[in-house]
């Protein structure tokens, strides 16, 4: 039996950096940037494999490495723009690399008010950014955020679905919705976007949508929130929505002697439904 090796990358996952930039004088503040950055190449490495010749590879070592040293340089804006120089420099070192795939993760840090050197986090949400760049032609840029969670406590239902014999889910014109949102999008072709501005807009119109749409699916919620994103930032080309629906169960207080209107509720965190979508310009 003969065989070839198919499609292949290789990388380092779960680069941890934190960037202090310290403020001058004694009311200037830091500036703290928390990131987490997963790296992938990608090219001929296929005699790595088959003919157990190293001389392709660039350690994945080197590539935490590589974090580190560009950050103080180059971690002065946008994750997006940091991801590029990343890219950038890993095809300049590595010949063998046809492509470059830098994925971060920012952790959000908040400045405690009246201190400059003191900050709380504890949020789950993250800015993100997937950047990727071949030999020849411009880089593909994506940003995002994950870990948003919302919750509305009514404006949502779920009526008129299909039903077959295993069906037992009640059909509801008023209950709870909760999802932790993940978002990603990308930019039309030879727009030069803003990239935090744009972060900072399509965000907010998520939220507010959020709040605000008569929901009768969390489908219907995604496409609403989709589509204020589109109308709030005119560089974006499509967006794409991952929203599981945390379940918000009506407990029953009848053994209790006691009635429960639509007050108390268990919070359920498996299993989940994963509504997943993308929303794009249409024309």
């Amino acid at each position: 039996m003969s065989a070839v090796m198919g499609h292949n990358r290789y990388g380092k996952d779960g680069i941890r950096l934190v960037l202090v930039r310290r403020g001058e004088g004694p009311h200037r503040s830091d500036v703290l940037r928390d990131l987490t950055v997963d790296v992938r190449l990608e090219g001929a490495f296929d005699r790595v494999h088959t003919d157990a010749d190293n001389s392709p590879v660039l350690p994945t070592d080197t590539m935490r490495s590589t974090v580190y040293a560009l950050a103080q340089q180059h971690l002065t804006g946008p994750l997006e723009d940091f991801g590029a120089a990343l890219a950038g420099r890993f095809l300049d070192v590595s010949p063998a690399c046809t492509l470059a795939e830098v994925r971060l993760r920012e952790h959000g840090w908040a400045p405690l008010v009246g201190d400059a050197h003191a900050f709380v986090g504890g949020s789950a949400e993250c800015a993100t950014a997937l950047v990727t760049r071949r030999r020849t032609g411009p880089a593909d840029t994506r940003s995002g955020f994950s870990g948003l969670l919302l919750l509305k406590t009514t404006g949502s239902a779920f009526s008129g679905f299909l039903r077959d014999e295993l069906t037992v889910l009640a059909e509801t014109d008023d209950r709870i919705l909760a999802t932790e949102v993940t978002a990603e999008w990308g930019y039309l072709a030879g727009s030069t976007p803003a990239y935090d501005v744009a972060r900072s807009a399509v965000r907010a119109a998520m939220v507010s949508t959020f709040a605000v749409h008569e929901s009768r699916s969390v489908q219907h919620t995604l496409h609403a929130m989709g589509e204020a994103s589109l109308a709030a930032c005119e560089e974006l080309d499509a967006v794409t929505l991952q929203l599981p629906n945390k379940h918000h169960v009506l407990v029953d207080l009848a053994p209790f002697g006691l009635s429960n209107d639509r007050a108390v509720y268990v919070a359920t965190d498996r299993p989940f439904g994963v509504i997943e979508g993308e929303v794009r310009r249409s024309g």
